[in-house]
């Protein structure tokens, strides 16, 4: 079985993981970028649109240009990327089980980053296993990535970010975006987003989800039913409206399998997703050398992972000693000056408040531990 050594191995090639990469290898440790995908960048190279915020958290730049910039920083760092390669296990010795181009091998560092990122969630109805049912992120691989249009006549369920997003650049693709269903009483998402496929013509109706999706062997219609504020059906508000794909953005679950079978310890906090890592401000799990960062810590936005992910790659080379503690904290502070501005307001400051839920729970159980960050 062949094996490859490294000092800091990182599991994901989006967001987080490159940004990791950089700042590690740029300080001289040796780093492995692990993805099982053909190419790196994640979820960058499918986000078309101009991302918001400030010039360093790269505003009016849209993010298959920013994920190019990290792609070039990475190469010039001396990080190696290996593609074609799945992460199956990383056991309690610290080895990484891998099926690299279709043989087993192990990976054996001194750290690991865990950067796997999330995976959609999807709903249960009747016809939701036709073909035309897919994951809002599944059709905007298939527009933006491989050009193919998924439908003509789409619905979308869910209306926040990626709904809004999604359903805007499945229009851009050629598509027409019927309607898009919101079960909650109000928009989830940026108001400047819905208002562009609001003036686009597409109806956003709240309180309302799909009853049954209609087809034999592929979808046909989609029967919706207006809801009360218990998110019951009202009996006689069902109406049946034609289309030909139906797109669920309805969340994301973070991919916390390696962190897991590691022995990481977690807790639940369903707006992050589900259960997620304790970690300090290090990004630093309970099992010591192993780092997290980006949407497995809990989903957020590409900003805040490139941020989590340079926290873990500037602390796990300080932990390998190429950087000094004044030179990284220099560094983390920088960071988590931005991490702050980017958890403010009033879409930011609940997802600062459980950030800080999560922190403080990882002291509590070092605490518990006597003390230190121990499996």
């Amino acid at each position: 079985m062949k094996k490859f050594e490294t000092e800091i191995a990182i599991i994901g090639a989006g967001s987080a993981g490159l940004s990791a990469a950089i700042q590690a290898a740029s300080a001289g440790a040796k780093v492995l970028v692990i993805d099982e995908n053909k190419r790196p960048g994640g979820q960058l190279f499918k986000q078309i649109h101009k991302f918001f915020g400030s010039q360093e958290h790269k505003a009016g730049i849209r993010g298959y240009h920013i994920g190019e910039e990290l792609l070039r920083q990475v190469e010039e760092s001396g990080a190696e990327v290996m593609l074609d390669s799945l992460a199956y296990g990383l056991f309690p010795n610290l080895q990484m089980g891998l099926i690299h181009q279709g043989k087993a091998a192990v990976v054996e560092a001194k750290k690991y980053i865990i950067a796997a990122g999330a995976k959609e969630n999807y709903l249960a109805f009747p016809g939701s296993t036709l073909p035309g049912v897919m994951g809002a992120g599944a059709a905007q691989t298939m527009i933006n990535i491989n050009r193919v249009l998924p439908g003509k006549k789409i619905v979308m369920v869910g209306s926040g970010n990626v709904g809004l997003i999604v359903s805007y650049q499945l229009m851009q693709a050629g598509a027409e975006v019927v309607s898009l269903v919101e079960a909650a009483d109000k928009i989830g998402g940026y108001a400047v987003h819905a208002g562009k496929i609001r003036r686009a013509g597409v109806p956003i109706l709240t309180s309302t989800t799909i009853k049954r999706i209609l087809g034999e062997t592929e979808v046909t219609g989609v029967e919706l039913v207006d809801l009360d504020s218990s998110f019951a059906e009202i009996p006689g508000s069902e109406r049946i409206i034609d289309c030909d794909t139906v797109c669920l953005a309805v969340g994301l679950n973070p991919m916390t399998e390696l962190a897991w079978m590691a022995g990481c310890q977690f807790e639940y906090l369903a707006p992050f997703g589900g259960h997620v890592p304790l970690h300090d401000e290090n990004m630093e799990t309970t099992v010591p050398g192993v780092y997290v960062a980006g949407d497995v810590t809990g989903v957020e936005e590409a900003s805040t992972a490139m941020e989590e992910g340079n926290l873990a790659g500037i602390a796990a080379a300080e932990a390998l000693g190429y950087l000094t503690p004044a030179d990284a904290a220099e560094k983390k502070q920088a960071v988590y000056h931005r991490l702050a501005v980017l958890r403010s307001g009033p879409f930011g400051e609940g997802r600062r408040q459980l950030k800080q839920k999560q922190l403080a729970a990882m002291e509590t159980y070092k605490k518990k531990m006597g003390g230190a960050a121990v499996q």
